[in-house]
């Protein structure tokens, strides 16, 4: 796509639905709220119904409501007349103005005040908006992408958000799937910012995840999703020291000192280890995946191998349940096992 940043990654069934409804949705010519949690890639779903739109080929500006102050982002939004403030000495072009015939992306709309959500308001219904200290009301055409990771329902519910806006914006209503329900995804994920980051070293190519490292990234919630498995590769790949050998150790937490406290009082809590102890420990992780394979296969031996109801049975969606099949490798596979 033209001036598309960034790709977006993943085949699973759960992201194909996602961008399915923006390609139908991108063609047609109304506003756009956008709900994920932080990290899910948001930014990058805005990109892609503008550059899919008709307004591909006119800009599309960005801003984030929450990394500006209320006074501000009114400036920023709408523009400024000279003299309008303290320091204004020159017309400020806004970025509604600069988004003409565009797109404008406004990310975390859910912390905009009352008194800005009106004037919003306002410019999505009619097209007409005021510069600061302005005396002539200007016409935009833009179309408004928001995002957001609030309940903006509760938040209206609380007085904290316009109904009448909320009506506007939510034309349709995209849900990014978090990355938890995207494990299918998970490989391809890990391995494109493994090799982006190897670029970055030098290695002559990425030498791979052993079983164990990607167990590790099946197993965590992943709070942060994209982004933060996005951290968590390229920090695990630059602190690997053997380019020519697999990775093997996965760091999900830098804060995670690797030198215990040395208190007295973590001392006498200490057990000393008898020399008839054994000294080797099955991990906790392992323990549990193992458990987690052998209920897996028993679900599918008593429902005969049906997805469907096994998923339920488990308590799963059906996606999840993909999920764990591609981890245990069972895809393709008869269960045996009942």
């Amino acid at each position: 796509m033209p001036g598309h940043s960034e790709n977006i990654i993943g085949h699973s069934s759960t992201l194909a639905t996602t961008l399915e409804q923006v390609s139908r949705l991108a063609p047609i010519n109304r506003p756009v709220l956008i709900i994920g949690e932080r990290g899910t890639g948001k930014e990058l779903l805005a990109e892609r119904i503008h550059f899919l739109s008709g307004r591909w080929d006119k800009p599309l500006v960005k801003v984030n409501c929450a990394a500006i102050s209320d006074d501000l982002l009114e400036s920023e939004l709408y523009g400024h007349e000279p003299g309008s403030f303290t320091g204004a000495s020159r017309v400020h072009h806004g970025r509604f103005e600069r988004a003409d015939g565009g797109t404008l992306f406004m990310d975390e709309v859910g912390t905009m005040s009352l008194r800005l959500q009106e004037k919003l308001l306002r410019l999505i219904e009619y097209g007409e908006y005021d510069r600061l200290g302005g005396q002539q009301t200007l016409q935009a055409d833009v179309r408004v992408v928001a995002a957001t990771n609030s309940n903006l329902i509760e938040l209206a519910d609380r007085d904290q958000f316009r109904r009448d806006l909320l009506d506007r914006l939510n034309f349709d209503v995209i849900h990014v799937p978090p990355l938890r329900y995207r494990l299918e995804d998970m490989a391809e994920l890990a391995q494109h910012f493994a090799v982006q980051m190897c670029r970055e070293l030098g290695w002559d190519l990425f030498p791979g995840f052993t079983d164990t490292a990607m167990q590790a990234l099946y197993h965590h919630n992943w709070p942060g999703n994209v982004r933060e498995l996005k951290n968590v590769i390229e920090r695990s790949v630059y602190r690997w020291t053997e380019p020519s050998q697999p990775v093997a150790n996965i760091i999900i937490d830098p804060f995670l000192s690797p030198y215990p406290e040395n208190t007295s009082e973590q001392r006498s809590t200490q057990k000393p280890l008898l020399a008839d102890e054994p000294q080797t420990t099955q991990d906790f992780s392992v323990q549990m995946d193992a458990h987690g394979l052998q209920l897996l296969k028993s679900t599918l031996g008593k429902f005969h191998n049906h997805q469907g109801r096994s998923a339920k049975a488990l308590g799963l969606t059906y996606h999840q349940l993909r999920g764990l099949l591609r981890k245990y490798n069972l895809i393709g596979k008869r269960n045996s096992n009942n």
